[in-house]
């Protein structure tokens, strides 16, 4: 009896195991696999050996499998009518209904242990789990081969002659998810920033470049600078150097007038007027494409972008500089030297800038703001909620959010002191 419940328990060991790596395989990640596949380790031999004919490792999964639920139906049934039901004789035919017993006790047994919950774990983590286990599947691989290539050849044979399909093959080439997924996996095993985590901080910025839009990146309009076209050279020249700016804006009339702009470096070339200097903008909707309109710049070989709202008001600025930390970080600018403040007082008050993101302070300070497209910011959140810029010392609540204005301009909310409440 101990040696039949051994047997049972091991043969749903191994028909999880082959159910486990059937669905691991199918849901691994082909860009882990491939870069593992490059490693010249142990398990990259092996994972080149299993994968190299995707179909028949398949197939000794199957095989695997079955013949580990045909043990387990040998003697399973036995066990359980000597268990459940010790009154009947096994040596004389079986009613129907025990046979129903047995059915539904073995299915339910089978489905639980051997198949659902082994191929959920495997397909969440896929990519580990086939890796670590490739070199036991790789031992039932040689074991079965025969089998499983006869099989194999037959499988093929029906699929070319009927169907004109050609057997399953894993491409190498990638989508954007499948990238994006080992990005991430990769970035959330990093423990430390190096220069590795760094280049796959970068990959990832990529794959989310073509998302990014015009709104995102700006410069607002109440921090752009700007000067009247009829402004003379040395006044210009003292507000570059004054500010610290290495370009400046020229508008007719106001800011949402903006002709072009002049850099510092054209000052050394001591001109005599505006004209002489001045550099052409694009103007560009809000809602454009990032990678549209680094096309644009180049192509043109303009440095500065004019965004425009719906009304046709300039919304901000967007320079060259601004498009290239999407891919590689910050790049500081006489636009960054502004000092963000972002003071965690303790596990439910803060004190944060608010020009600060609100993508940024829910992923390090979990907040759960919401993330819509109406806005970017901190302020903004606030600001379009209240439908007004608060004024200073102003308290109000927004969700599980306490909000209390600690310093504001005319035109925009400079730092907020936030608290949790629940």
């Amino acid at each position: 009896m101990e040696k039949d419940l051994l047997i049972i328990i091991i043969a749903i060991f191994f028909s999880a195991f082959f159910s486990g790596m059937e669905i691991a395989f199918v849901s691994l990640n082909k860009v882990f696999l491939e870069v593992e596949k490059k490693q010249k380790n142990f398990f990259s031999k092996i994972l080149i050996k299993i994968t190299r004919f995707p179909s028949k490792f398949m197939a000794t999964m199957l095989i695997g499998n079955n013949v580990a639920l045909v043990i387990y139906g040998l003697f399973s049934g036995k066990l359980i009518l000597d268990y459940l039901f010790p009154e009947i004789d096994q040596t004389m035919p079986i009613d129907f209904q025990y046979i129903i017993y047995q059915t539904l006790i073995s299915a339910f047994l089978i489905l639980i242990t051997a198949e659902f919950l082994p191929k959920v774990f495997f397909q969440i983590y896929s990519n580990r789990l086939f890796k670590y286990l490739s070199l036991p599947a790789y031992i039932f691989y040689l074991m079965l081969s025969p089998i499983s290539s006869i099989f194999d050849f037959i499988s093929n044979t029906v699929l070319n002659k009927y169907t004109k399909t050609k057997q399953y093959e894993l491409s190498a080439v990638f989508s954007k998810d499948e990238i994006g997924e080992y990005i991430n996996e990769e970035l959330a095993n990093d423990k430390e920033i190096d220069n590795e985590s760094s280049e796959i901080q970068i990959f990832q910025n990529a794959l989310e470049f073509s998302s990014v839009r015009a709104r995102e990146v700006m410069v607002p309009r109440a921090e752009i600078i700007s000067v009247d076209r009829y402004t003379n050279i040395t006044e210009i020249n003292k507000r570059l150097v004054s500010k610290g700016l290495s370009k400046i804006l020229i508008h007719r009339e106001n800011i949402d007038h903006i002709l072009g702009y002049v850099s510092l470096l054209d000052m050394f070339k001591k001109p005599k007027n505006i004209k002489s200097i001045i550099k052409s903008v694009e103007f560009i909707p809000e809602t454009m494409l990032i990678s549209d309109i680094l096309n644009i710049l180049t192509k043109k070989n303009i440095g500065v972008a004019v965004v425009i709202d719906e009304y046709g008001g300039s919304s901000g600025i967007i320079t060259i500089e601004d498009i290239i930390e999407e891919l590689f970080g910050e790049i500081e600018d006489e636009h960054d030297l502004v000092n963000l403040i972002e003071k965690q007082i303790n596990s439910k008050n803060f004190i944060f800038s608010a020009r600060l993101e609100v993508d940024y302070l829910n992923s390090k300070y979990q907040l759960n703001i919401p993330e819509i497209e109406d806005f970017e910011t901190l302020g903004g959140y606030i600001v379009h909620n209240t439908q007004e810029i608060p004024k200073k010392g102003d308290l109000f609540k927004i969700g599980n959010l306490e909000f209390k204005i600690k310093d504001v301009t005319e035109t925009k909310i400079e730092t907020i002191s936030v608290k949790i409440i629940n």
